[in-house]
Order: C-alpha cells, then sequence, then structure tokens
C-alpha cells in the first residue's frame, strides 16, 4: 500500500508534524511558564451586599435560596485580596471582606412576616481561603507575537469559579428610639434563661462560594466582576431562629426594652396570639446566608527570573500575559 500511495503517506505525516508543531508553538506564546512571572496577584473589590433569612423578603412565607431577596436591603460591601497561581488556570485566595446585612419585616405584605415587626442589621468582617478554578483566562494583544505581524487581537474574557472555607463575626442590632441595640446580649428567645433557647456566637463558619469575570487592561492590571454566596452554619446572623420566649419572664431578666425587641409585633386582627409563648419565631431548620456582588481591580506582582536588561525587555515585549 505504501508503494501504491506514497504521496498519500507523504502527505499524512506533513499534517502530522504540522499538527504536533501548532499545538507546541502555540505553547510557547500561551502555555509556557511565562505566567509563573505574574502568579501573584492583590485585588480590591467595591460593591454591595445582601441577606438571606427570616426577616423581610418576598411578600410570602419564606421563599428558598435568592427568591426570598429584598433588593431594598442592599447595603454597601468592599474586599482586599491576595491571590497565588499554583498553575495556569487555578488559583488560590485569602480575602478580607467587610459588609452590612440587614432585614426589615415592614417591607413584606406578608401577614404573618409583617405582624411579626422585626428588624435589624449587622456589619460582618468574614476572612475566608478559596480555591479558584480559572475555565477561561483573559488574554491581552495579538493571538501569536511574531515580530512585525500584528496578527489577529485577543479580546477572551477570563471567567472563573471559586469556593472555600472561612470564618466570619456579625453582631445584630435593632433600632429603638433612634438607637441600635445590640441583640445578643438580650437573649430574645430565651437564651440563658430555663428552657430558653441555646446561645449563640459571633464568630461563626462559612462556606463562600460563586463566579467571577475578569477582563484584562494590561501586563498587570485587569478589572472584572464577581458574585459571592455564602453559606452559613447559623440562624442567628438575624436574631431569629426559634419560638417566642415568655414576655414577662424576658421583662424581668432584661427589662422592658429586652422584652419589647423580643415581640414588637403589631398585634394584627385576626392573627391574635401568633407571638404568644412557644409561638414560631423563626425557622431553625433553614440557616441564614448572605450575597456579595462587587467589581475589582487586579493588580499583578510581577516577578522576574533575571535581574538582567535583556531578560527584563524580552519580557516586556511580549504581547501574551499567560
Amino acid at each position: 500500500m505504501l508503494k501504491r500511495y506514497p504521496h498519500f503517506f507523504l502527505v499524512v505525516f506533513i499534517l502530522g508534524l504540522t499538527l504536533v508543531a501548532i499545538p507546541s508553538y502555540g505553547q510557547y506564546f500561551r502555555q509556557s511558564s511565562y505566567w509563573k512571572t505574574h502568579r501573584k496577584e492583590i485585588s480590591l473589590g467595591f460593591g454591595i451586599s445582601n441577606f438571606l433569612g427570616e426577616l423581610g423578603g418576598r411578600n410570602q412565607i419564606g421563599s428558598p435560596f435568592v427568591w426570598d431577596l429584598e433588593l431594598s436591603k442592599t447595603r454597601p460591601a468592599a474586599h482586599i485580596d491576595y491571590r497565588y497561581f499554583l498553575a495556569r488556570k487555578m488559583a488560590l485566595r485569602g480575602r478580607l471582606t467587610y459588609g452590612i446585612l440587614a432585614g426589615n419585616d415592614n417591607l413584606t405584605t406578608e401577614v404573618f412576616r409583617q405582624n411579626r415587626n422585626l428588624s435589624f442589621k449587622s456589619d460582618v468582617y468574614e476572612a475566608s481561603l478559596v480555591y479558584e478554578l480559572h475555565l477561561y483566562s483573559e488574554e491581552l494583544g495579538h493571538v501569536y507575537d511574531l515580530r512585525g505581524v500584528k496578527g489577529t487581537k485577543s479580546s477572551r474574557v477570563g471567567f472563573y469559579l471559586f469556593a472555600g472555607i472561612g470564618a466570619f463575626y456579625f453582631d445584630p442590632k435593632a433600632q429603638l428610639e433612634n438607637k441600635w441595640v445590640r441583640l445578643k446580649p438580650l437573649g430574645t428567645e430565651g437564651q440563658g434563661l430555663p428552657g430558653g433557647a441555646r446561645e449563640y456566637s459571633n464568630f461563626q463558619v462559612c462556606v463562600p462560594m460563586g463566579i467571577g469575570l475578569r477582563k484584562a487592561l494590561s501586563k498587570q492590571i485587569s478589572i472584572g466582576a464577581e458574585l459571592q454566596y455564602t453559606k452559613t452554619f447559623t440562624d442567628y446572623v438575624d436574631d431569629v431562629s426559634t419560638i417566642y420566649y415568655d414576655n414577662e419572664k424576658l421583662a424581668e431578666a432584661h427589662g422592658d426594652e429586652g422584652a419589647f425587641l423580643a415581640d414588637p409585633s403589631l398585634r394584627t386582627e385576626g392573627i391574635v396570639g401568633a407571638t404568644a409563648a412557644g409561638q414560631q419565631r423563626g425557622d431553625a431548620k433553614d440557616n441564614d446566608a448572605y450575597l456579595f456582588f462587587k467589581l475589582q481591580v487586579h493588580y499583578k506582582l510581577v516577578k522576574y527570573r533575571s535581574g538582567s536588561k535583556k531578560y527584563r525587555t524580552r519580557i516586556r515585549r511580549q504581547k501574551i500575559v499567560f
């Protein structure tokens, strides 16, 4: 067969060499170890936060996940982080985040929630370590970096997924007579009293996860947007979780202020007794969560392999970042 079709096998052989050469050539510009000179990065992010829990929400009994989002309670958020690329498309990120969470039952027309009339606000400080998988990496410059040949410009936007572990601090407060009162010391569900709910900690573990987009502006600066959903293992971010405690006993233990903030209900006609001792105040089976959406600026900390002027010049001339 080789004797009958010599040209056919020659063409196949040349095509095979071409297919091997093309990825190797592309690897030099896109898959090479050049990314290692940009593997460290710091980022700043500014945006918004929102709470997912018992208070406020849609005009119905609690809906799952983001379907219970109350947009009017959106508050500011910011973060700073450090990213280290383990490989070209994998990174570890450490982050410090500050945000404000809030909820208010008077924003819903659902009769039981509105009658409950609870509200809260809390600063949240979160520290997290997450793993990022960059399915697509942002690219800069031209597809091929050939001297004297401009070629086709790259316009790829980076896309990544992330998930990890974190810890956060919260301290729910309610407004009373133009002042903000801390709720945890008041034991609004009988914490610390006979038959009351268990006390909760202001420090809790969380699982941040989400998606992000990136766009390169230069070899060192990128911009992006990121949506983060944070699952918590507590139902007390808003200080609401279980059942109503005896209000008279709360008044004896924490005064009229504590008793009122535990049950400021409107006593709506037709549902009188809905806030009596033993009635449902929250849903202990559904832990709280919160969302962050932020715009970001990323700055790569460039590391040169050599101090030679010749090498630094070659790095600067590269048109493909990674």
